[in-house]
Formats: C-alpha cells, sequence, structure tokens
C-alpha cells in the first residue's frame, strides 16, 4: 500500500515578466503623485538606479513604450506644442483593482471582517442555524441530513415516510441593499507634519469603490471631498485626488451626503467619514466663510451636532475614522457619534481599510426598521 500525506516546500512567487513588475510600482506611484506621469516615472527611474529594477534586455524605455502600446498612457498635445503623457481610464481601473487587492484581498481570503446581523432573511450565508421549512423556502436551502433524521425520529427507521413537517432549512443572514457616501477630507492637514494622510485615504476610497461595484453592483457608493467646500467626485477621479490648502467644513460635507442619499431608493443608508482635523469652517447664508483654526469653534461644533442629529432622524449612521489622537478632538466626534448614533474609530492610518470593510460587511447585512 502506498503512503499518503503532503509534501511542503518552500513558497515560491508566481513568475511575473519584466512589464508586471514594473507596473506593480508604477500603479503604487502613480497614487502617490495624483496622476502625474511625469513625476511618477522620475521616482521609477531613482528607484531602478538604486534597486536594478529594469535589465539590458528590458529597458525603462521598452517598459514606457508597452504602456503605450497596452493602452495605458496616452500622449497628449499641450498648447505650447509639446507632448505630455497621462493615464488612461484603463490605468486608473487597474490602479483601483490594485488598491483592492492590497487593502480587502488579505480580508477576504481569511474570512476576516465576516460580521453578521442579528436578522434572518433572505441571503446567501449561512448562519448555522436550522429551522422549519416554509412555503416558498427554496429547495437548495433544504438540509437533507438534518431532515431525513427528523423522519426517523417522527416515523421510525422501520416504516420510512418523509412529509413537509420533517423539513428543515438552514437559515441564512438578511442581506440588503445599501447606499454609502464616502467623505473625504481633503483640507491642508492631511499632508502637514510630514505625513501622507491623503493617499491611504484614496485608496482605501479606491478599494472601496472597487469592491462595491464589482460585488455589490445593486449597491451604491457616491464619494464626496470636503475643504472649504464639498464637493461630488467621480470614482475614475480618485487617482487625481489631492490636498489644497483648505480648512475643514464638516457641515458642507455633511449637508452634500444627506443630500445624496436623500435621492436613494434603498432603505439603509450610511455615510463614512475619513478625517484628521477638526470642523473649522462654515459657510455663513451670505456666501461669506467663517473659520476658525485655533482650537474647537463652539458656533462650528453646534452645526456639526445639529447634523448629526438631522442625520440620525433621517436615519442615517455616521461612522467617523478619525485620523488623530488628540484628546479634546476625540471627546467632540465621541459627543458627534453619541448625537448620531453612529461609530467612532479612532486610528492612526494602519489598518483604516480593514476597518471600513468590516464596518461596511456589517451594515450591508443589518435591516433598518
Amino acid at each position: 500500500m502506498r503512503n499518503s500525506g503532503y509534501i511542503f516546500t518552500p513558497y515560491v512567487a508566481p513568475e511575473q515578466s519584466p512589464f508586471d513588475k514594473l507596473f506593480d510600482i508604477f500603479s503604487e506611484l502613480i497614487t502617490h503623485t495624483s496622476g502625474d506621469v511625469d513625476e511618477a516615472l522620475d521616482w521609477l527611474k531613482i528607484l531602478d538606479k538604486e534597486y536594478n529594477l529594469t535589465t539590458p534586455e528590458y529597458t525603462l524605455e521598452d517598459f514606457i513604450e508597452d504602456l503605450k502600446k497596452r493602452g495605458y498612457l496616452r500622449e497628449e498635445i499641450k498648447p505650447d506644442g509639446q507632448g505630455e503623457l497621462s493615464i488612461t481610464a484603463k490605468t486608473e481601473r487597474a490602479i483601483r483593482k490594485s488598491a483592492m487587492a492590497q487593502i480587502f484581498g488579505n480580508i477576504r481570503k481569511s474570512g476576516r471582517g465576516n460580521h453578521h446581523s442579528k436578522k434572518t432573511g433572505q441571503g446567501d450565508e449561512a448562519t448555522g442555524e436550522f429551522r422549519d421549512f416554509q412555503f416558498g423556502d427554496p429547495l437548495e436551502q433544504i438540509s437533507m441530513t438534518e431532515s431525513l433524521k427528523n423522519a426517523q425520529i417522527n416515523h421510525g427507521a422501520e416504516h420510512f415516510m418523509l412529509d413537509e413537517r420533517d423539513l428543515v432549512v438552514e437559515d441564512t443572514h438578511h442581506k440588503s441593499q445599501m447606499s454609502t457616501v464616502l467623505m473625504i477630507d481633503i483640507s491642508h492637514s492631511m499632508i502637514l507634519y510630514g505625513e501622507d494622510r491623503i493617499t491611504p485615504a484614496k485608496k482605501v476610497a479606491m478599494a472601496l469603490a472597487e469592491f462595491i461595484t464589482t460585488t455589490y453592483p445593486k449597491d451604491t457608493i457616491d464619494i464626496i471631498v470636503f475643504g472649504n467646500d464639498a464637493w461630488p467626485i467621480q470614482i475614475k477621479d480618485l487617482p487625481y485626488l489631492n490636498v489644497g490648502p483648505y480648512h475643514t467644513n464638516t457641515v458642507a460635507g455633511l449637508e452634500l451626503a444627506m443630500d445624496i442619499l436623500r435621492r436613494k431608493r434603498n432603505t439603509n443608508k450610511q455615510i463614512f467619514m475619513i478625517t484628521d482635523g477638526k470642523p473649522s469652517c462654515l459657510r455663513l447664508p451670505d456666501g461669506q466663510y467663517y473659520k476658525n483654526s485655533n482650537g474647537l469653534d463652539q458656533y462650528i461644533v453646534d452645526k456639526c451636532y445639529t447634523m448629526a442629529a438631522q442625520a440620525r432622524k433621517l436615519h442615517i449612521p455616521i461612522t467617523t475614522f478619525m485620523i488623530a489622537q488628540d484628546p479634546y478632538l476625540q471627546a467632540f466626534v465621541e459627543e458627534f457619534t453619541k448625537t448620531n448614533n453612529g461609530k467612532a474609530f479612532f486610528t492612526g492610518l494602519k489598518g483604516l481599510g480593514e476597518m471600513i470593510f468590516h464596518d461596511y460587511q456589517t451594515n450591508r447585512k443589518k435591516r433598518i426598521n
């Protein structure tokens, strides 16, 4: 008899072509440079000199030509007659897919983030519990093992029979459609103190957008940015997102988010807000800006609490991901969250994507009555 078993060998990474290896790095660089191809290629040249990324057989010039041939780069003529390289829609999609793989890939493979709601209903994820069969339940949901066991108990093994009263089904979690608005703070503080906070924020946004549009096509996601004002952006615009010389008008962001969600037909609605700073700006009825960056301005804070209460009345929970550790800011966010009956996470940049993934998965399985 032959011995059987498993043979374990050292992990060998999948073979990648020279183009694929360089494209992974280029995708990361183009995200950091907010879509600036020339700057990304300059960084790639520096990395090539330090780490020998290219070979005489496949040079950086070959890579750039391949990017053009494969439709990842296009050359545009500027008004002065000179050519300028820019990324295409194909590159934008590739960057979103890469962001999703980086941020959500390991979570999904390991099963992490699989938070169940307390409600049961129509869905495709088993709860591990059984209930009596009801008219209308799909046949594939019937647990034959448990049903046959019931038949033997109820009728005896000698006169075996199976009727409707013996049938049981394995219950599933209710999964409802979800409309999500993701708010991203693009105030100047997102790049202050030597820390790039905007790049991780937009990578999370790209990953979440790609995840929702490909995995849950009936769900909706809208993305807005807020500085002195707030405005919506398209998913395709995310790689180009950058900060500006702005204060933080949280109220404007919430007003726009709630206006977007009012028009959605889905029952489940939520707002995710990624911010690192305190609210420091309002737009007054006369169009002028009221700004105060010195501590928490009570007038601005009260307006934020009012918006939180309005969202609660509309059954729109707000989940705040606060990329700051200041105690007085945490106290403000805690009160804001209490007013909305939402959630808050006080976090650094590490693990931001994992937390958003978990929270999205949990909420889209919740039925809001």
